[in-house]
C-alpha cells in the first residue's frame, strides 16, 4: 500500500513536472539570466519556473539576483510552499555561522540527503557529535608531524607522478590533456595517502580508471543532484523503489563504504604499515566506533579530493589570462629553491594572494545551506522560520560591488597584498571572513586550510617553475562554472603544455 502511494505521488508530480516544461516552452526569453528581478512565484509550484529555465546556470542566475537585492538577500518560493534564503550579505553571514551558530546546524535536511553515503562525519554531523570529532579532527591537523607528513605526499606525488606527465604533454604541440582531469587523479591520490595511508595510482600516464574512485565520484555526484532536485520526492521514491539514479547511488555508496571499512580493520590489526595518516592517527589517539572512524576518513576525502582540484583548476585558467601576474608569480618562484621546504612555502605571499583572488571569482564550493532551527531574524530584517533553509552564496559575493568595488570582475590578487615601504617585500592582508566565507568561518571554518594552501602552492611553484599552461579555447570564449558539492569546469580544461626555456627558470 506505501509503495502504491509513493507511486502515485511521483506520477503526480511528473505530470505537473511535464506541464511546467510545457509553459516553459512558451515563455519568452525574460526569463533568462538577464532578468534579474526577483523570479516569479506561483501558487504550490512556487518559482519553479524560473529555477528550471536557469537549471544550468543557477549559480550566475542567484548571483544576479542577489546583486540586484537592495540588502543582498533574497527569498525564493519553492514548491509546495516552502521557503529558501539566499544571501550574500557578510552581516547575515556572520550572524549565521558565528553569533547565531546553534540556530543553524546542517539539520536533518543534510543528513537525509547524505546519511547513506557519509554517515555521521564530520562534514554531515551537528550537536555533541560534531564537537566531539572536531575536538578530535581539530589536534590531529594541527601537529607538526602531519604538516610534515603532507609535504612529504605532495612532493612525492608532484615529482613522481604529475611533473613527468607534465613533461610528456610538453614534447609535442599536438598534445593536449585535460588538466582538470589531472589535477583530480592528483588531489584524490592525495588525500586518500593522506586519509588512509593507501595510494589509489589514479594519476598514472595510462590515466587508468580506479574502482574506488570512480565509486566515489558517482556517489559525491547524484548525493548533490538530490540537494538541487526540483522535486525531492522523486529522488526519495526511486530510492524506495531502488530503481534509476537512485540504484546506482547505493551501489557507488556501497562500494565506498565496503572500502572504507576494510582500510579501517586493515589499521586496526595492523595489516598496513603506514602509521601517519588520518586513519591511523584516529585510531591510535582515542576509543572511537569503527563505523565513526569510517565516516570522519570519508568526510576528510569528501572535504579534500575535489575542493584543492577546483581550485587549482581555476587559478590555472586565470593565471594563463593575466600575464602579469603570471610574470609575478615567477619571479617569487625563482626566489625559492627547486624544491621549497615549509617555511619557503609559507613565505610564498604573491602565489597566496593569487589562489585568494581565483578563489574570490570562482570558490570550490558555491554555496553552503544550513536549515534553521527555530524563528529567528537576520541582521538586515530578512524573516527566518524554524524549518527554512538559509544559504550563504559565496559565490555571489565574490562578485558584489559592495564587497570588492567596481573592479570586482578582475583578477587582481594586489587587492589582498601591500608592499612593504622599507623591504619593497609584499605583505598578505586578509579580508574579513564573513565577507570571504570560501573556507567557511567560526566555529566551522575548515581544518584543512592551512593544509590546502601547502598543497596548493606547492603544486603552482613546481608545474609553473617548469611549464606554461596554454588553453586550448575559442578567443572571446570562457570556461563555464558550475558547482555540485564542489565546482567543476564544464566539459573539463583542455591544455598544451608548454616547456619553459631556462631564462625562466
Amino acid at each position: 500500500m506505501l509503495q502504491l502511494g509513493l507511486i502515485a505521488t511521483f506520477v503526480l508530480l511528473c505530470l505537473l513536472f511535464f506541464f511546467s516544461i510545457i509553459y516553459l516552452s512558451t515563455r519568452s526569453e525574460s526569463s533568462s539570466l538577464n532578468n534579474s528581478k526577483l523570479p516569479r512565484s506561483y501558487p504550490l509550484i512556487g518559482s519553479i519556473f524560473a529555477v528550471f529555465a536557469n537549471r544550468n546556470q543557477r549559480h550566475q542566475w542567484l548571483t544576479e539576483v542577489i546583486r540586484n537585492s537592495p540588502t543582498g538577500t533574497f527569498v525564493l518560493h519553492r514548491t509546495f510552499g516552502q521557503l529558501q534564503i539566499f544571501t550574500a550579505n557578510p552581516a547575515n553571514v556572520q550572524h549565521i555561522l558565528k553569533t547565531h551558530f546553534n540556530f543553524y546546524p546542517k539539520g536533518e535536511l543534510s543528513n537525509t540527503i547524505y546519511s547513506d553515503f557519509l554517515g555521521s562525519g564530520i562534514f554531515n554531523a551537528d550537536g555533541d557529535n560534531w564537537k566531539l570529532q572536531r575536538q578530535i579532527s581539530s589536534h590531529e591537523f594541527n601537529t607538526k608531524s602531519i604538516r610534515k607528513f603532507v609535504q612529504t605526499v605532495v612532493e612525492t606525488e608532484l615529482s613522481d607522478r604529475l611533473l613527468p606527465i607534465l613533461a610528456g604533454a610538453a614534447t609535442t604541440t599536438e598534445s593536449v590533456i585535460d588538466l582538470q582531469n589531472i589535477l583530480e587523479r592528483f588531489t584524490f591520490d592525495n588525500i586518500c595517502k593522506i586519509a588512509f595511508g593507501f595510494d589509489p595510482e589514479f594519476l598514472l600516464p595510462s590515466l587508468p580508471p580506479t574502482e574506488f574512485a570512480v565509486a566515489f565520484e558517482l556517489a559525491t555526484m547524484e548525493s548533490s543532484n538530490r540537494f538541487i532536485a526540483m522535486f525531492p520526492a522523486i529522488w526519495k521514491v526511486k530510492r524506495a523503489l531502488d530503481i534509476g539514479s537512485e540504484k546506482y547511488v547505493r551501489q557507488a555508496v556501497s562500494q565506498v563504504r565496503e572500502f572504507a571499512q576494510n582500510m579501517v580493520k586493515k589499521k586496526k590489526h595492523g595489516l598496513n604499515a603506514e602509521t601517519d595518516d588520518l586513519l591511523s592517527r584516529l585510531l591510535n589517539s582515542c576509543q572511537l566506533s569503527e563505523t565513526l572512524v569510517t565516516d570522519m576518513v570519508i568526510s576528510f576525502i569528501l572535504a579534500g579530493r575535489d575542493t584543492t582540484s577546483a581550485a587549482l583548476t581555476w587559478f590555472f585558467w586565470l593565471v594563463s589570462q593575466n600575464s602579469h601576474v603570471e610574470k609575478e608569480i615567477l619571479s617569487e618562484i625563482r626566489e625559492k629553491s627547486k624544491s621549497p621546504n615549509y617555511e619557503e612555502v609559507k613565505d610564498m605571499v604573491y602565489i597566496h594572494a593569487s589562489l585568494c583572488e581565483s578563489m574570490r571569482l570562482f570558490p570550490p564550493v558555491a554555496a553552503d545551506t544550513k536549515v534553521a532551527a527555530s524563528d529567528d531574524i537576520l541582521p538586515d530584517g530578512t524573516l527566518v522560520k524554524k524549518g527554512m533553509r538559509v544559504t550563504y552564496h559565496i559565490y555571489a559575493m565574490g562578485r558584489m560591488e559592495k564587497l570588492w568595488g567596481l573592479d570586482w570582475p578582475e583578477y587582481r590578487p594586489e587587492r589582498w597584498l601591500e608592499k612593504d615601504n622599507v623591504t619593497g617585500k609584499w605583505n598578505f592582508i586578509p579580508k574579513d571572513a564573513y565577507a570571504y566565507p570560501v573556507f567557511q568561518a567560526g566555529p566551522r571554518v575548515c581544518l584543512g586550510k592551512d593544509m590546502a594552501f601547502l598543497q596548493m602552492k606547492k603544486i603552482v611553484a613546481g608545474v609553473l617553475r617548469h611549464f606554461r599552461v596554454v588553453p586550448i579555447i575559442d578567443k572571446g570564449s570562457e570556461p563555464v562554472y558550475n558547482a555540485f558539492i564542489t565546482s567543476k569546469m564544464i566539459g573539463g580544461f583542455q591544455v598544451r603544455i608548454e616547456q619553459r626555456g631556462d631564462q625562466s627558470l
